[in-house]
């Protein structure tokens, strides 16, 4: 996906402490959102026509767009454009901050663009309005249907400038799409923006499909199919669509994932009665068991440094969650609270794991350390698991379910997100019921 765009370095500074900076506090749970102005991206008048492309409507979608991305996080409060007293082309070019800072705002993105050529070229401005600075301004040229990612990457860098975390907005989420009563799903492999926009579906939904995981690297998928009730495991390129399958294992197989160099693909499944965790080379699909145990050991996640693998297991009695070297070596127990835990996933950025923990008949995400210590609960329900990480380690997507009746009528799966502070739960827009999440990496790295 880089290879569409050219990026151009316009100007960047950073304040100096003699200004009021304007920054955010992402470290806790943020109740008093940043007022932030976000102007429509003004057309210049010398755009050409594109295809269908709407051009007059283009620049107040993409600023739509990046409001919508702000409000998500609960980190931004976008204020209503009813109050903007400046026109956009002359509040990019110079904005009256007196103006801005009459209704509150702290904060100030504005922008043009134009259609030359075949080629669309986006601007944007960031400004601090207390300090009457421009903050960061950038040029982004592409083709003219790209005009959505435009808008996330935008977000992308404003978020980066305000916060200091990289953004997450340019990025895609890849589910099971769900439909049919419960004891009957037709449950098909999904992919969208992670704002819900440009759904497609990669599969019939004529074979079961479970757990798709992202390469960290590249657009790779893996998933578990069964075919003729035969558990396979595959790669699904999303880009070219070329899908292959890894192997043919005997038993059941379990929630197959990358390793964080992409190389490997780290997995459980049952052989002779027992259930241990096994890596397999893609290159040379030479597969290594890991474990040898006589208890049920599974869903394996791998540290951002490839040093670590956590996983489920019984040993002790209840299911608990392990951290093991990545050749099996050095196997430590975490988790000794009260409850069940299971479906552990390492933080990309490799100081938390997420987990889901059965209590009481009650289902809960958590963060905890890596050492097991700090647990948080995040969010409880009737049932709810599959926590996936956004790629800055800041959100958390997974799926909640619904109880249902005799036949399976009123039942529902739906994607949720939480922040990892425990603020902002808010469920996902799918266009079926959904469950098994998976976020990419940012598309424009």
């Amino acid at each position: 996906m880089k290879k569409f765009f050219v990026i151009f370095l316009i100007n960047i500074f950073l304040i100096p402490n003699s200004y009021a900076l304007v920054e955010i506090d992402i470290t806790r749970g943020n109740l008093d959102p940043l007022p932030v102005a976000v102007s429509p991206i003004h057309v210049d008048i010398n755009s050409e026509n594109f295809e269908d492309l709407k051009i007059k409507e283009l620049g107040e979608n993409i600023s739509k767009i990046i409001e919508d991305n702000f409000k998500a996080t609960g980190l931004f409060n976008p204020l209503k454009k009813e109050a903007f007293v400046q026109k956009p082309d002359i509040a990019h070019l110079k904005p009256r901050f007196e103006d801005w800072r009459l209704i509150k705002a702290q904060a100030l993105v504005t922008g043009k663009l134009l259609i030359k050529s075949g080629k669309l070229k986006v601007e944007f401005r960031l400004w601090d309005t207390a300090a009457a600075k421009e903050m960061t301004a950038l040029a982004f040229t592409t083709t003219p249907s790209n005009w959505r990612r435009v808008a996330h990457i935008i977000s992308d860098n404003i978020y980066e400038r305000l916060t200091g975390e990289e953004g997450y907005f340019d990025t895609r989420i890849i589910y099971v799409a769900e439909s049919g009563p419960k004891n009957e799903r037709i449950k098909k492999l999904a992919i969208m923006d992670q704002d819900g926009a440009n759904t497609k579906y990669l599969t019939y939904g004529n074979e079961l499909v479970l757990t798709p995981r992202f390469n960290p690297k590249n657009q790779l998928v893996t998933y578990m199919s069964y075919f003729r009730n035969e558990p396979r495991v595959y790669l699904l390129d999303i880009e070219t669509g070329n899908q292959e399958i890894v192997g043919k294992f005997p038993g059941m197989t379990f929630a197959p994932r990358f390793s964080p160099d992409g190389k490997k693909i780290v997995m459980s499944f049952a052989k002779d009665g027992n259930s241990d965790i096994y890596t397999m080379d893609l290159d040379s699909r030479v597969v290594e068991r890991i474990t040898d145990h006589s208890s049920i050991d599974t869903s394996p996640s791998f540290s951002p440094d490839g040093k670590f693998i956590a996983f489920n297991s019984d040993r002790s009695g209840l299911q608990q969650i392990y951290v093991m070297r990545s050749d099996g070596s050095g196997v430590k127990r975490i988790t000794f609270g009260n409850g069940i835990y299971g479906t552990p996933v390492w933080s990309p950025r490799g100081d938390l794991i997420a987990f889901t923990k059965m209590r009481k008949g009650r289902f809960y995400i958590g963060v905890m350390r890596v050492d097991g210590s700090g647990e948080r609960l995040l969010t409880e329900n009737y049932y709810q698991e599959a926590p996936s990480w956004s790629p800055n380690g800041r959100v958390l997507v997974f799926y909640r379910e619904t109880k249902s009746g005799s036949k399976g009528e009123g039942f529902s799966a739906k994607l949720w997100s939480i922040d990892i502070t425990g603020y902002n739960e808010r469920r996902l827009k799918t266009e079926t019921d959904a469950s098994d999440p998976s976020w990419s990496s940012l598309l424009s790295k």
